[in-house]
């Protein structure tokens, strides 16, 4: 809790919770802004960088160690001009920013210490530092008093070392490695994903472990294609071992951020939008594949606490809840099994604290988070303790709650609509369609503006900061879902309008790909592109696949070009390590895998058009685009005019290979037809 007794900083008129969260330090914080370089140029001060987010655990931990402490606040207030930043409002600052730390320490992470120039240019880097030291990590009044001194005496040192980093890491941020790719590529990621496959757990490391549902659905993918049964066994185990672990909430819903251990068991249990949106889409299309219900049942799960407990009046998504309440690590989350017999009463509450592993040792910290890693039959038996979860949920409802971050960010709620749309289509609910489109329209109405132009964040009615290459990636990647969820002319036309919008601003014309930034926002150190996929894919392995499925949509080949030029520019980036690429691997596979246009024409209402898209929608068809005949498309899509339904019955096309089959209006010919002609050819090279 802040000490309200202090007299606020410049970080009160903010609308970041984050900064907010720092509002009454002693420390003179300001935020990122001319203001503050200025004082560091007429005072002849360093700037003291510190950049995090609201619901990092230790982001608060050096809070309370530090940034609350009169000695550092005082250090930091007469020797330096301290800038705070909310890496999820700023992501160009914080990507050059944690490059910058990344190759001066090798590590990084948040709460991100950076102190530079004036003219920003770094030249200390790191990322948690306690008050004082502390075994082999340097205490921040050590730091701070170092870097003071060598400021007065040793200036030119640190000016001549500022400008090394700062051209440095713009060579290594701009360039970019092009290559083709080719099919090869794909087997090479696959073997690679093999070897490096937890075996009993699930997953592609030890700990601390991640979920990664770009290599879930690159390997999805892999499977479709090629028949390969390993592909979808990785998928597999690695979703259910998520699902049976503590990273999930059994009794609100919802994944956290990571595990710290190899058994998915103990979180760090902060819970972000962003990884729920791509989950949720990992289990809606395992569950196509596969047809297996416990997917459905986590995929609804997730999108259950998504519209219970992260969505706005206004219908867009908040960004995130905190790890901590009261200020402890998980506490909200965990049990003992006499709470939960007080709650479930004693026969009862012993079965189910037997069957999550709720023990009176405890499995974190002496209590237990609620798991079903040891139990066999785990997804039959869940399901026979629903009424205990749900009062569990109630009586936990009473706790002091984690902090929710309430603001509401384009790029994370272009990947909710795209996973709301995508359950809408595929479980034929219309409660999701109605929350992606209320989330759609939410963002398009204001976080836009008259010249089209995205903004990045919206809270308490202000809308801020031009939209980043996520933004503009992530939103359009939703309206595609969203289209092919309602087949609403309106949000394929958005969706071409933004990708134009998107190209004018970010494209780079002389090397491909697209920039982190556009050329009308602050233009700052380094101008970055990004390709590597992180905790959320890149904007432009995302956007290549987007272009692809545009493309196939509307007949227009400039986005097939401009997709195939993204491929190149980073091509030789991907084949020094393919496994960091997987999400542009997926738009290599959409074009190497013969995707497949469908066109169905006839009347949306009558039964038989219903049946006929109902059973194509519950088919894993990742290749594949759907598009219906309609009046408000046809100046958009000509080509659609000249599909017409066969005696009045629903009809569907389907092209492949830039050749049409003749239309049929069975629907068990028209699924035996995708079947039997494979989005690619089995087998490898």
């Amino acid at each position: 809790m802040p000490n309200l007794n202090i007299e606020p900083n410049r970080l009160i008129n903010e609308k970041s919770p984050y900064l907010l969260q720092h509002a009454h330090n002693p420390v003179d914080w300001y935020p990122w802004g001319p203001e503050a370089f200025a004082h560091a140029v007429s005072d002849d001060k360093p700037i003291f960088l510190s950049i995090g987010y609201s619901t990092c655990h230790w982001c608060h931990v050096m809070e309370r160690e530090s940034f609350e402490d009169e000695e550092v606040a005082a250090i930091l207030n007469k020797e330096f001009v301290p800038v705070k930043v909310d890496r999820e409002e700023r992501p160009d600052i914080d990507h050059i920013y944690m490059t910058v730390c990344q190759s001066m320490t090798g590590h990084g992470g948040w709460p991100l210490t950076i102190i530079m120039t004036p003219d920003k240019k770094p030249f200390f880097a790191g990322t948690y530092f306690p008050k004082n030291s502390r075994g082999h990590i340097p205490g921040l009044v050590d730091v701070l008093t170092q870097i003071s001194r060598l400021w007065q005496s040793e200036r030119a040192k640190i000016l001549s070392s500022g400008n090394q980093i700062a051209s440095s890491i713009s060579a290594h941020l701009t360039i970019g490695k092009p290559g083709k790719l080719t099919e090869e590529m794909l087997h090479r990621t696959f073997e690679s994903f093999r070897d490096e496959f937890d075996q009993n757990y699930g997953g592609f490391s030890s700990a601390p472990k991640f979920p990664t549902p770009h290599i879930l659905g690159f390997l999805l993918r892999y499977w479709k294609t090629y028949g390969e049964k390993d592909a979808l066994d990785m998928v597999e185990k690695t979703l259910e071992g998520m699902a049976r672990g503590g990273i999930y909430d059994h009794i609100g819903f919802g994944f956290a951020r990571y595990s710290t251990d190899r058994k998915w068991l103990v979180p760090h249990f902060e819970k972000m939008l962003y990884d729920n949106a791509l989950l949720a889409v990992s289990y809606i299309e395992t569950y196509q594949a596969t047809k297996k219900s416990y997917y459905r049942e986590i995929a609804e799960e997730i999108l259950s606490y998504i519209l219970r407990d992260m969505t706005s009046p206004e219908g867009g998504f908040f960004a995130a809840e905190d790890a901590d309440s009261e200020g402890e690590e998980g506490k909200f989350y965990v049990w003992t099994p006499d709470e939960v017999k007080e709650i479930l009463g004693d026969e009862s509450g012993e079965r189910f604290s037997v069957f999550y592993d709720i023990k009176p040792s405890g499995n974190f910290e002496g209590k237990s988070i609620p798991n079903l890693i040891s139990q066999e039959d785990a997804f039959e038996q869940r399901r026979l303790f629903k009424k205990e979860r749900q009062a569990l949920f109630e009586a936990r409802e009473k706790r002091i709650h984690p902090f929710k971050d309430d603001k509401i960010l384009t790029a994370w709620n272009g990947l909710m609509i795209a996973a709301m749309a995508l359950a809408a289509r595929v479980f034929n609910e219309p409660t999701y369609r109605q929350a992606a489109e209320n989330a759609a329209q939410f963002i398009l109405k204001k976080l836009r503006r008259n010249n089209g132009r995205l903004l990045a964040r919206y809270r308490e009615g202000e809308a801020q900061h031009l939209g980043y290459v996520d933004d503009y990636a992530f939103l359009t990647w939703g309206l595609i879902e969203l289209y092919q969820a309602s087949f609403q002319p309106k949000y394929l036309k958005e969706a071409l309008t933004l990708s134009q919008n998107f190209v004018d601003h970010f494209w780079d014309e002389e090397n491909g790909g697209f920039f982190l930034y556009g050329n009308d926002s602050e233009q700052l150190l380094v101008r970055p592109k990004e390709v590597y996929d992180g905790a959320t894919p890149s904007g432009n392995s995302v956007s290549a696949l987007n272009f692809f499925r545009l493309a196939r949509l509307t007949g227009e080949t400039k986005w097939e070009e401009t997709a195939q030029q993204i491929l190149e520019t980073f091509g030789g980036a991907v084949k020094q390590y393919p496994a960091g690429y997987t999400h542009l691997l997926m738009a290599l596979q959409f074009v190497e895998g013969s995707s497949q246009e469908i066109v169905l024409t006839g009347d949306p209402a009558d039964e038989d058009f219903k049946t006929m898209l109902e059973t194509l929608n519950k088919e894993y068809l990742p290749y594949s685009v759907i598009l219906t005949v309609q009046e408000g498309l046809k100046e958009t899509i000509p080509f659609i005019k000249d599909y017409l339904p066969i005696n009045n019955q629903a009809t569907a096309y389907v092209c492949q290979n830039f050749s049409c089959q003749k239309p049929t209006t069975d629907k068990n010919e028209l699924i035996s037809f995708l079947n039997n002609h494979p989005q690619s050819t089995p087998g490898k090279d």
